[in-house]
């Protein structure tokens, strides 16, 4: 088939950080010869990718306390190409930041979780410290003042630890036009549904349809709601929770800091972090609460999100075991208060004294404009939240991928998983030398092999 500004062997639908990354492996790192990117905004990464819609925390699994040892393994071995790539390619203090990070525990039961944890995790992170309160009175010293607990924390100073995803989505856009692969951006246009025709996928918007060989859907949410138009992906239904922050009115934290996760609660525990896109400034959150949209400050037609909540008995069933948990109900009230007006910052400075003890209320103010959705998959047939990146392979030439954090610190794993999965389908070359020269770090996990590169 001719080509031409209607056909293109990829596509992919979503022009936020997982789009934006596997655009970029497609161009360099393969031997595929088109690709078009459809994205409904006018510009990248305006949703969950956006700097102000993300805690900014490139994800490596080290102070991630909701993370078993192999969970951890698996995202720091994807997490370590963006590194890498910030690296190889000079962005360093543009796009990725080295920042001082670390888990805090408070109190006897939760320093010895911590230690248990860094005896388990040091083979896999051997840069790892251990910051007792001595410590941390000359690396944070806001962490220790007016505390009467014990604490400790685990923590490193100096790797890449936050990131604007924002800025990384748009400089994989603009380095894949450099490549030889044809790139055709297709931006202020909405998919809204996709079809077989013959052996090609015929993908419907509203400037027209397009043809492609294969495709991939990184549309967050909307991902699954193509999916199960197209009959795909029927077992998942989807608990759309949208995230809010606090501001410190001044900056208090130098460190990323993390809390202790309560293994009972499905979402991460509040954190304090130097925030990017506001001189630095302590931003704490997230908070987390159900939604009746898939986009924050977007509206959504109510028949595709209730599509998406496929409320039968399976998917009230879980519902009902997260809220029958006297904790998790107590969360969801908490974090519920958290978002109303003049009195949210009452309740919420009670989670944010765990990290500084002498906050008052008065000295955090609601972060209007900044948060993100981050919708949770549900599997129906297991009857339980998933609470990691969803993949349906149709095995067919398209791939939906809906991708809750750590979805943008794993981007480039994910893009070479998906690039492989093309690249079989197609019958084209990956070029998995360049890619190990340019985004695996000879002395740590290279994500190829998922073994040390030798």
């Amino acid at each position: 088939m001719r080509k031409g500004s209607y056909y293109t062997q990829v596509a992919i639908i979503g022009g936020g950080i997982s789009g934006a990354a596997l655009l970029f492996m497609l161009s360099r790192y393969t031997q595929i010869e088109s690709v078009m990117l459809f994205e409904k905004y006018g510009k990248p990464a305006t949703l969950n990718s956006s700097a102000k819609a993300n805690s900014q925390t490139l994800h490596i699994g080290d102070i991630e306390t909701n993370y078993d040892f192999g969970k951890a393994k698996k995202v720091s071995t994807s997490s370590s190409m963006v590194a890498n790539f910030i690296t190889h390619f000079n962005y360093e203090g543009s796009i990725g930041f080295r920042k001082p990070k670390m888990v805090l525990a408070v109190g006897e039961e939760e320093i010895a979780e911590l230690k248990k944890r860094y005896s388990a995790f040091k083979t896999l992170f051997p840069y790892l410290e251990l910051w007792d309160k001595g410590a941390l009175e000359e690396i944070e010293p806001m962490l220790t003042k007016g505390r009467k607990e014990p604490i400790l924390a685990m923590g490193t100073k100096d790797k890449i630890t936050t990131v604007d995803f924002e800025k990384l989505s748009q400089t994989f856009i603009e380095l894949s036009k450099d490549e030889h692969c044809a790139v055709d951006l297709k931006f202020n246009t909405e998919v809204t549904h996709i079809t077989k025709k013959w052996d090609k996928f015929l993908i419907h918007t509203d400037k027209g349809e397009f043809m492609s060989d294969a495709v991939v859907v990184n549309a967050g949410a909307h991902s699954l709601l193509l999916a199960h138009e197209m009959g795909y992906g029927d077992k998942y239904a989807m608990l759309p929770i949208g995230g809010s922050f606090y501001f410190a009115k001044t900056q208090l934290l130098h460190a990323k800091v993390y809390t202790m996760q309560n293994p009972k609660l499905p979402f991460a525990a509040v954190h304090g972090d130097p925030d990017l896109t506001a001189n630095w400034r302590t931003r704490f959150g997230p908070t987390a609460f159900a939604m009746m949209t898939l986009e924050r400050y977007h509206d959504m037609e109510i028949l595709n999100l209730f599509d998406l909540l496929s409320l039968d008995r399976s998917v009230l069933g879980v519902y009902y075991d997260l809220m029958k948990d006297e904790d998790i109900r107590a969360y969801i009230m908490r974090n519920f208060v958290h978002e109303l007006p003049h009195i949210g910052n009452e309740f919420f400075i009670k989670e944010v004294r765990k990290l500084i003890p002498t906050l008052s209320s008065d000295d955090i103010e609601y972060a209007d404009g900044y948060g993100g959705m981050r919708p949770q998959i549900i599997d129906k047939k297991a009857k339980k939240l998933l609470l990691g990146e969803a993949k349906i392979d149709t095995g067919k030439g398209i791939i939906f991928n809906m991708t809750p954090s750590p979805g943008a610190s794993s981007c480039l794993g994910n893009a070479f998983e998906d690039a492989k999965i093309l690249c079989d389908f197609l019958g084209v070359d990956l070029l998995k030398r360049k890619i190990k020269k340019e985004l695996c770090d000879e002395k740590e996990y290279c994500y190829i092999n998922r073994q040390p590169h030798r």
